[in-house]
């Protein structure tokens, strides 16, 4: 660390760009990204690239390759596997000691703290944690998941720490994996994607759903996490840090939503947080209807809170307000819808071009702009779905005697459909199923988040907020 910022990248340091990133004008225009970007390369920073890689070698370089892993234009090729004596697992557990008794084999060779966040039966976990050689902290009084990983955090003296659920299977070879992302010198906290498991031999209709659309399942690309991207948080379920660079940890008042708090503070002071989707680890399914529906309420609790820390980064959407009416046109579906979705997508359109660096080629700069219109009126047609079936439902429910809000629900559930047949691509799924696993699951998050409003008497968490607010 250089005056509190992190050092730059070390030479040898490789990135690719992603493949989602166009290079047009000769390679010297990038676009791509996510948040979606157009970045202009100036010729010294063009001339780094090799094809699409570029190898740090000088400060002049490092700066650009941060640059460009900073806007997810480009992922970090991996480097070496790190020592397992380098890392430490914090478990934190309420009982489940058959649980922890799998998570904590399958973490074998690692040095391992587990904290009993006051169980019931404190001797069933004592005894699973002796077995496996783990150091026990003993709680009497429950401090909740994040003051449990923080007593746990007080006791790791290796430069890396794992913090893994105790209802989570993840191999040392998992957790030294996402110990790589550590040779960028920025990355403060990397995770993995958390599959869903079903553990039951025949699972049940709602077991399969949320093992194949698991809230904390977050897609099969890489990013750079932070509010605005594709992916914008990371469960706690599974991650691996630098120990240095929490500092207080996660924030212990704080019983939902201590995750995506610790992430937003980490790049906010200036850090770089990873998901990695190459590294997949197993999350134990709800086995109960009442606990899997449970959970997804007290998911949308949290937003709230996290309004009240956080502001517009908790928006339910992120529109701009021509593409919002292009979106509210096309899922109105009358006469008019089709010229007004063309005419903000010319709009749109020519003030992406606009924007363009001035020696773009104007074939270059019409196409650009073409494609960002596009994918920004898909956007705001998938946005403004979310909205009514999920974030907005009960107003949704009391307007539906509305023909246009039935005509536009309708168009919705399509949207959404599609959607989730996209993200989940699940042979053992079947669509009845997940049509409704997906509403109720919409329905009770969306509950949660109402509710959390309520308690907290702020409409933050419910507010959609134009792009570049908070």
């Amino acid at each position: 660390m250089t005056d509190g910022r992190p050092a730059r990248l070390p030479s040898g340091f490789t990135v690719e760009l992603d493949p989602s990133v166009r290079q047009l004008d000769e390679g010297r225009l990038l676009v791509g990204g996510s948040p979606l970007t157009a970045m202009r390369l100036s010729p010294t920073a063009h001339a780094m690239l090799r094809g699409r890689r570029l190898t740090v070698s000088d400060d002049g370089s490092a700066r650009v390759a941060d640059r460009l892993l900073a806007g997810n234009l480009a992922q970090p090729v991996a480097g070496p596997v790190a020592d397992p004596v380098e890392l430490t697992v914090v478990v934190p557990v309420l009982d489940r000691a058959e649980q922890l008794d799998r998570c904590l084999a399958a973490l074998h060779p690692l040095p391992l703290v587990v904290v009993d966040d006051a169980s019931h039966d404190p001797a069933a976990v004592a005894a699973v944690a002796r077995r496996h050689g783990a150091r026990l902290v003993a709680l009497t009084t429950n401090l909740g998941p994040a003051g449990a990983r923080n007593v746990g955090l007080a006791h790791v003296d290796t430069e890396a720490v794992a913090f893994v659920d105790s209802d989570v299977e993840a191999t040392a070879h998992d957790l030294l994996t996402l110990a790589r992302h550590l040779a960028d010198p920025a990355v403060a906290l990397v995770g993995p994607k958390v599959a869903g498991h079903a553990r039951s031999g025949r699972p049940r209709w709602f077991e399969r759903y949320d093992a194949a659309a698991s809230s904390l399942s977050l897609g099969p690309r890489p990013y750079a996490v932070r509010p605005g991207a594709g992916v914008a948080w990371l469960p706690s379920a599974c991650l691996v840090a630098r120990t240095a660079s929490l500092r207080d940890g996660f924030d212990a008042s704080m019983r939902v939503g201590e995750d995506v708090d610790l992430v937003w503070r980490l790049v906010e002071s200036g850090h770089r947080v990873r998901y990695e989707p190459a590294v997949a680890v197993r999350h134990d399914v709800r086995t109960s209807v009442r606990g899997w529906l449970g959970r997804k309420v007290l998911y949308g609790s949290g937003g709230a809170s996290l309004a009240e820390r956080h502001g517009g980064h908790v928006a339910p959407a992120v529109l701009s307000p021509g593409l919002a009416v292009a979106g509210a046109a096309v899922l109105l579906r009358r006469r008019w819808s089709a010229p007004v979705a063309a005419a903000a997508l010319v709009h749109a359109g020519v003030t992406v071009a606009k924007v363009l660096p001035g020696d773009v080629r104007r074939r270059d700069r019409a196409g650009v702009g073409a494609v960002l219109a596009a994918r920004g009126l898909g956007w705001a047609v998938r946005q403004e779905s979310a909205l009514l079936l999920r974030h907005w439902w009960p107003l949704t429910a009391l307007a539906l005697p509305v023909p246009a809000v039935r005509r536009a629900v309708a168009t919705a559930l399509v949207v959404d459909t599609l959607v989730a047949l996209g993200e989940t691509l699940d042979d053992d799924l079947d669509l009845p199923a997940l049509v409704v696993g997906r509403r109720l699951d919409d329905g009770a998050y969306g509950l949660g988040l109402w509710l959390g409003a309520l308690r907290a008497r702020s409409t933050a968490a419910l507010r959609p907020r134009r792009p570049g607010r908070r």
